[in-house]
């Protein structure tokens, strides 16, 4: 991943990392899935999306909380 495409990651709404991160986890789970059954084909695949989940929960985690 591109140091341009990390930029953008950052600047999206913590609502739009907040949806997108249940849609990776799903595409992980399919992909072990289909790894378990022979069909993956590009291995890296499974590596890219864990990475792209871990730097989304970095950029949640890194957004500063609003206490009350």
């Amino acid at each position: 991943m591109k140091q341009k495409e990390i930029q953008q990651l950052k600047n999206k709404p913590l609502s739009e990392l907040k949806k997108d991160l249940p849609d990776y986890r799903e595409k992980l789970r399919k992909l072990k899935f289909d790894l378990a059954q022979g069909k993956v084909k590009n291995i890296k695949e499974i590596k890219e999306t864990k990475k792209m989940i871990a730097r989304i929960m970095t950029v949640i985690n890194q957004q500063p909380t609003i206490n009350l």
